[in-house]
C-alpha cells in the first residue's frame, strides 16, 4: 500500500500533541510526513529529528513542491480560513483544524473553493466519531430507550486558562474551540439539517484570563426532535457526564470511559389507563404508585476520541484521496456548525480587552 505525503503547518497542541501522536503511532500505516512548518526553529529542529522531513518556517514553501498529498493545517484558530483558502487555491488537498473559519460566509467560501480547483476539503471534527458518542448512537437507534425527548451534552470541569485560547482577537473561547464538539454532536442529532435553531444561548466569563467566553449555555432545537441542551463550562465541578439522553422509555449516560443505560419495556409493565379522579386506597388519598420492571446495563468503551477517533479521520481521508470514498464528515455539515457558533457570539457581543 502506496503512503502518502503530508505537510504538517504547526506544532503547537494540536499540530503536535493530535496529529503527531497520530502520525507517530503504530496504526498510522497511510501516511509519511514529508514536510513540516513552524515558525520556532526548537520546534522544527524536534520535526526533523522526529519524522527525518524537511521544515520551513513559512507555509508558502511548500508551494514549491508538488509530492504533496495532504495538508494538515494546525495553526492558530485565526488563520484558519485565509491559509486554507490560499492552500485550496493552490491545488493542495487541506485537513484543518477547527474551528473551519470565523463564520458562514468563510465556511462557504471554502467550499466553493475546493470545489473550483478539484480538491478535497476536510474538517478535523473527531468527536463526530468520538467512541461515546457513536455508543449513544447506536443505542438510540436501537430504540431502546423509545423516543430522545431531551439530549444534554457536557464539557464541563471546574478549571483556568490564560493562553492565546483566552482570546476573542485569536477566534477564541470556549465556543469557538472546545464547541465543535458537543455543539457538532447536538447538530448531528438533530440530523443536521437546515431548519436547526439556536433557541437559547448565553456566554460568559468566568475564571478565564483573557476576553473570551469560558462558561456557555446553548439550546437547540429542530421540528419534530429532541431539545439539545449543551454546556461548556469552566466552574462545573460536580458533572458525571458527557452526553445523557432522555427517551421515552429510559434514560442513557455516557462517559468518554463507558455508557450506562436504565429503561423499561412496555410488555413487560402493566398498562396504566388516565384515572380522572383522584387516586385512592380504602378511600384514603394517595399518590401514584408504579413498580416498573426497569432493566441496567453498562458498556465499557475502548479508545479515545484522540487516538481511535483521530486514527478513523486519517484513514477515511486516505480512502477519499486514494479511492474516491465520501467523507464521513462533509465540509458542508460543518458550515452549518459554522453559523451555528457565529449567531451563538452574534447575540452575545462581550467586551473586546485586547
Amino acid at each position: 500500500m502506496k503512503k502518502l505525503n503530508v505537510a504538517v503547518i504547526g506544532q503547537g497542541r494540536s499540530g503536535k500533541n493530535i496529529h503527531g501522536l497520530y502520525f507517530e503511532s503504530k496504526e498510522n500505516i497511510y501516511y509519511n510526513v514529508k514536510y513540516v512548518v513552524d515558525k520556532s526553529p526548537e520546534r522544527r529542529k524536534i520535526a526533523e529529528e522526529t519524522y527525518n522531513c524537511k521544515t520551513f518556517e513559512d507555509y508558502t514553501e511548500l508551494f514549491n513542491y508538488d509530492d504533496i498529498d495532504l495538508v494538515v493545517n494546525s495553526t492558530y484558530s485565526e488563520m484558519h480560513y485565509s491559509i486554507t483558502k490560499d492552500l485550496l487555491m493552490h491545488k493542495f488537498n487541506v485537513l484543518t483544524e477547527k474551528p473551519m473559519a470565523r463564520n458562514r460566509y468563510e465556511a462557504d467560501d471554502l467550499i466553493k473553493t475546493a470545489k473550483d480547483n478539484s480538491v478535497t476539503l476536510a474538517i478535523f471534527q473527531q468527536s463526530l466519531l468520538a467512541p461515546d458518542f457513536l455508543k449513544v448512537k447506536e443505542i438510540i437507534e436501537k430504540g431502546i430507550v423509545g423516543e430522545p425527548k431531551i439530549i444534554s451534552i457536557r464539557y464541563n470541569s471546574l478549571s483556568r486558562r490564560w493562553d492565546w485560547q483566552t482570546l476573542q482577537k485569536r477566534l477564541a473561547g470556549s465556543v469557538y474551540n472546545t464547541g465543535p464538539h458537543p455543539i457538532g454532536q447536538a447538530m448531528d442529532m438533530l440530523g443536521f439539517g437546515d431548519d436547526i435553531k439556536v433557541e437559547y444561548s448565553k456566554l460568559y466569563c468566568a475564571n478565564t484570563s483573557g476576553d473570551a467566553n469560558d462558561v456557555a449555555k446553548i439550546i437547540l432545537s429542530a421540528p419534530d426532535k429532541p431539545i439539545c441542551d449543551i454546556e461548556i463550562s469552566s466552574i462545573d465541578a460536580f458533572c458525571d457526564y458527557k452526553i445523557k439522553v432522555q427517551g421515552t422509555r429510559g434514560t442513557i449516560k455516557a462517559t468518554s470511559e463507558k455508557v450506562t443505560v436504565k429503561y423499561f419495556k412496555d410488555e413487560e409493565n402493566e398498562e396504566r389507563p388516565v384515572i380522572e379522579d383522584f387516586i385512592h386506597e380504602n378511600f384514603k388519598p394517595t399518590y401514584c404508585k408504579d413498580n416498573l420492571i426497569i432493566h441496567e446495563f453498562t458498556e465499557d468503551l475502548t479508545g479515545t476520541v484522540f487516538t481511535l477517533s483521530t486514527e478513523q479521520v486519517y484513514e477515511n481521508i486516505y480512502n477519499v484521496l486514494t479511492k474516491g470514498e465520501e467523507l464521513f464528515v462533509s465540509p458542508e455539515k460543518i458550515a452549518k456548525l459554522v453559523g451555528v457558533m457565529e449567531k451563538i457570539h452574534a447575540d452575545n457581543p462581550l467586551p473586546r480587552i485586547y
